[in-house]
């Protein structure tokens, strides 16, 4: 479980400022203005960050961004680097795909940014734009 004081950084690529348009399979139709956040793995086994597969902590995250755009919103940790994998690789809207988009948009974010993601408490982050 994450603590006080973790942080890490993600550098933006094209897939994670349009996540809803750049893919690679055509599983779901397009969908503008969706963005998430990598994990680096050593992070998220680092420091414990962990989706739906670990049952003795939730993944989902209070959050707020450094701007003030975003207050008390949540961020749910998911996915996995393979099957079965407790760690997470992704922060994203908690059933909103596009909350991050939005604050994406709000900030100009593009290829290259720098997000810092920084754990005020194990279940609270603070979001800036570095």
């Amino acid at each position: 479980m994450p603590k006080a004081g973790d942080q890490f950084i993600s550098t933006l690529k094209k897939t994670h400022l349009g996540w809803g348009t750049h893919r690679y399979t055509n599983s779901r139709p397009a969908i503008k203005n969706e963005g998430y956040i990598p994990i680096p793995s050593r992070y998220a086994k680092g420091f414990y960050i962990t989706n739906l597969h670990e049952t003795r902590q939730s993944n989902i995250y209070k959050f707020s961004t450094s701007d003030g755009y975003l207050i008390d919103k949540e961020l749910k940790a998911s996915g996995n680097t393979k099957k079965g994998d407790k760690f997470a690789k992704n922060l994203h809207g908690n059933n909103d795909l596009k909350l991050l988009g939005s604050w994406f948009n709000h900030i100009g974010a593009k290829i290259g940014d720098k997000i810092k993601v920084e754990f005020k408490s194990s279940n609270e982050i603070l979001l800036t734009k570095i």
